[in-house]
């Protein structure tokens, strides 16, 4: 995935998938296309925490799943998007309890603070997972982020 053409606004869908082995520099290539259907679906409120939530994402996969293989999912609804990056490692993540000064283990817990939800689902036959999570508009003016229920994934 080395170049993103923008596309008009009336060819966006609402969603991306694709399926590839992530590298270093996949994370850079994720955040623009995810900016480019939140930009063509008035979402841009919600853009930078869920490229923040994406970005350690996908640091998780280059870090821990052998292979370095995954899916990413970009569902994109009024109101919200809802991010998915499935891996066939079964080892589920958990937020790391360690100190804030460490170098590392702290990726979900910053995908807890940006987004509204956030979850794993592992697969049924156990040869994988899906870390999901999803950032939804706040309607009100108070820059309080809320959570809706309106928005059916």
């Amino acid at each position: 995935m080395n170049h993103v053409i923008d596309p008009l606004t009336a060819d966006i869908e609402n969603q991306y998938r694709a399926e590839f082995a992530v590298g270093e520099h996949s994370a850079r290539h994720l955040r623009r296309i995810l900016r480019i259907y939140l930009t063509g679906a008035g979402l841009l409120e919600v853009a930078d925490a869920a490229e923040l939530a994406l970005t350690e994402l996908v640091a998780n996969v280059v870090r821990h799943v052998p292979g370095r293989g995954c899916r990413v999912c970009f569902l994109i609804r009024p109101g919200g998007v809802r991010v998915e990056v499935a891996d066939t490692c079964s080892l589920l993540p958990v937020p790391a309890a360690g100190d804030a000064l460490d170098e590392g283990g702290r990726g979900l817990r910053i995908v807890e603070a940006v987004t509204d939800r956030w979850g794993v689902e592992p697969r049924p036959d156990g040869s994988g997972k899906t870390v999901w999570f999803e950032c939804l508009v706040t309607p009100s003016a108070t820059g309080c982020r809320n959570v809706h229920t309106s928005v059916m994934w």
